[in-house]
């Protein structure tokens, strides 16, 4: 079933970027009169799944879903339709419209990628407001469980006050600030102190196949029970919180293993809350000393446990455009430091690049229409600036050169830009092979 949700967020997700990216490139050409003979959702290796033949234009769905795109009659893209381009060009091809028009018709795939992540956070702000965790009301800080992040020196419990000099107020402050982390504040106790990170941390970061980054301290309640778990048939359920194992208690679900002490293939003796009552049931240990259960990371109850605070706010219809467009602002920098990172050799950022698989993983278990409408957002702003990178078959190339032309007032000659996307074509082929490779390899390391 987690399975099913997973990838039903995600095919929709794909498939809404798609569609009005390439309906960007599509209306402009329309607009002004360019003859477009195909719109794909997905591409049509061979055979289409669907297609149908409206006016001059083919409308269909390939069965091979890496992306879509649209076809426009007169210009040089990843068909390399050479036969069409030997021929005297025509008023309706693309090559034949003057260069401003081409240069809307190229931008107009990122323009509404853009506009739609920007409308997607005015929706979602005016539909269900903020909700934050403030990092003060972390009474007794994070747990933390990524070696990464052991290895640098920091410890469960701690509190983040800062990064480098950005101070932490809400706790999503701090994926805001990790990617160009140097310096990490933490108050530990009593005592405060400042960590410094190594270069190569969003290497190491990502070389330990861990997502866990700074984790919510939260009790052991149960989320599910495995049906081969040996506890299926016990007196446990789900929602269930096991408070303390033979005598000794369990505040914190990263307690478990201390307070288990090794325990294996055995059986305990634990205090469980359940709907305001503690009862004691007996609990089996595995082999590896699991019990089979899986906890909850989050939950309403959390909050009314006392284990945090969260604040919330609602916006106006009005209020929502300027609480949209400080989302929207900060995505794009936060991307751009992503990207910064990555094609900076020395942090090690490469590491962590991914395809298809680690699109899919981002997507929650549990259908939440704010989080797919969120993650939907992050993905058509990540889709737009990187179409808008300047590699000859993206869409970036093709501006690249039309700027060109436009400025130096010469236009390339139609075999320099057949060559140039040849070799934008290889080093994409490369791009897309070395990230859903990094996918492969972190299944079968991690």
């Amino acid at each position: 079933m987690e399975f099913i949700i997973k990838i039903s967020q995600f095919l929709l997700s794909l498939s809404l970027l798609i569609v009005l990216h390439e309906l960007g490139h599509f209306i402009p050409a329309k607009l002004f009169k360019t003859k477009v003979e195909k719109f794909y959702l997905f591409f049509d290796v061979k055979f289409s799944l669907f297609k149908k033949k409206i006016g001059e234009t083919v409308y269909g769905i390939g069965w091979l879903p890496l992306g879509g795109y649209v076809k426009i009659a007169g210009m040089i893209d990843e068909s390399m339709d050479k036969e069409q381009m030997a021929q005297p060009p025509q008023p309706w091809e693309f090559r034949s419209k003057p260069a401003w028009q081409r240069l809307i018709i190229m931008l107009g795939g990122v323009t509404v990628n853009f506009i739609l992540a920007y409308v997607i956070y005015v929706a979602v702000s005016f539909a269900y407001g903020d909700s934050v965790v403030k990092v003060d009301s972390l009474k007794d800080g994070y747990w933390i469980a990524n070696p990464a992040l052991e290895e640098a020196g920091l410890k469960t419990g701690d509190k983040v006050i800062a990064i480098n000099d950005a101070p932490i107020i809400n706790d999503s402050d701090i994926g805001l600030n990790i990617i160009k982390a140097e310096q990490i504040t933490v108050k530990r106790g009593e005592e405060t102190k400042t960590i410094d990170l190594p270069e190569d941390f969003l290497g190491q970061l990502s070389s330990t196949g861990s997502k866990d980054l700074f984790e919510y301290r939260v009790p052991f309640m149960v989320a599910q029970i495995a049906d081969s778990s040996a506890n299926a048939n016990k007196d446990i359920k789900e929602e269930d919180i096991i408070t303390s194992i033979n005598g000794k208690k369990l505040k914190y679900f990263d307690q478990l293993d201390s307070v288990l002490g090794g325990l294996k293939n055995t059986s305990v003796t634990a205090e469980v809350l359940r709907d305001d009552k503690t009862i004691t049931t007996e609990l089996e240990l595995d082999n590896y000393g699991n019990f089979g259960l899986r906890p909850f990371r989050i939950h309403p109850k959390f909050e009314d446990l006392g284990y945090y605070e969260v604040t919330r706010k609602s916006y106006s219809f009005g209020e929502s455009f300027g609480a949209g467009w400080n989302k929207f602002t900060k995505t794009i920098s936060n991307y751009g430091d992503q990207l910064a990172a990555i094609f900076n050799p020395k942090t090690g950022a490469y590491k962590g690049l991914g395809g298809f698989k680690a699109i899919y993983d981002q997507f929650s278990s549990v259908w939440s229409w704010p989080y797919f409408w969120g993650l939907t957002a992050f993905l058509s702003i990540m889709l737009a600036i990187l179409n808008l990178l300047p590699i000859p078959a993206l869409d970036g190339g093709h501006v690249m050169f039309l700027l060109y032309e436009m400025v130096s007032g010469r236009k390339p000659s139609e075999k320099f830009l057949e060559r140039a996307q040849i070799v934008g074509f290889f080093i994409l082929i490369a791009l897309v092979l070395f990230a859903n490779g990094n996918d492969v390899f972190k299944a079968l390391t991690n």
